[in-house]
């Protein structure tokens, strides 16, 4: 099978444990307002690709890959997870360690799409999930989509025993709220394979790009978020992952 390819980094360091070689896939049904890849988004662009290829460009510097593996990101990876399956099955029969970068929003439980994540799973190391926005309804203003199944699709890797990172964006009056960012820390709380959380301060660096491509960048003038703003956003957080696990006993 073949599969749309955005491009690919070679030594990534922010996309899962250690360095890693990482695959950014096509395509994207989400059009979050901060995103700085626009040029994911369109399904009948990128590279075409066989597994092959991509385990063989991993194999030509796995040598420079410590304590890391394959991380598979995008656009959204699942738009394309027949592709995703067969490459994950293959890095673990090399024994290659996996990480899947991905919003959920292609997931549900409906018999024939649960049964492709399953198996997904089962060669799975890690999910990197980002959640956009805890509230439904600021989650379709941000992203043009509900967070309903990525809500749901949080709680089925968890129930699957599967190692879950959480990555939240933090953006100036829209995430960077007290009310939200408890909420979003009291919902992954319940998560039981929650191993870590990355709080993002929101930057403008793909203003260019969208220059670049003819597009209007949707958030305008908004300046980043400091550091120190992003780590009171992570206390926060924590704050409601506190909460759930104390209501939980």
């Amino acid at each position: 099978m073949n599969g749309y390819i955005h491009s690919i980094e070679s030594c990534g360091t922010v996309d899962g444990p250690g360095i890693r070689y990482v695959v950014f896939m096509q395509g994207c049904p989400m059009r979050c307002q901060y995103c700085h890849n626009p040029d994911t988004w369109a399904y009948d662009g990128g590279k075409e690709v066989t597994v092959t290829e991509i385990m063989d460009g991993w194999e030509s510097c796995k040598e420079f890959l410590s304590n890391g593996g394959i991380t598979v990101t995008g656009g959204e990876p699942l738009m394309q997870i027949e592709f995703v399956i067969e490459l994950f099955e293959e890095a673990k029969r090399r024994g290659v360690h996996t990480c899947l970068d991905t919003s959920g929003i292609t997931f549900s439980r409906d018999n024939k799409t649960l049964a492709q994540f399953d198996r997904l799973l089962k060669s799975t190391d890690i999910v990197m999930l980002d959640i956009k926005h805890i509230d439904n309804e600021k989650h379709v203003d941000l992203t043009g989509q509900e967070n309903t199944v990525i809500l749901d699709f949080a709680k089925y890797i968890s129930d699957k025993g599967v190692e879950l990172w959480v990555r939240h964006v933090v953006v100036p009056n829209i995430t960077d709220n007290e009310e939200y960012l408890r909420k979003l820390g009291y919902f992954i709380g319940g998560l039981r394979t929650l191993k870590a959380l990355d709080v993002l301060p929101y930057h403008d660096m793909g203003k260019a790009k969208y220059e670049q491509l003819g597009m209007e960048y949707p958030l305008g003038d908004t300046l980043p978020l400091t550091k120190s703003e992003a780590a009171k956003a992570r206390d926060i957080i924590m704050e409601g992952i506190k909460s759930r696990l104390r209501d939980n006993k």
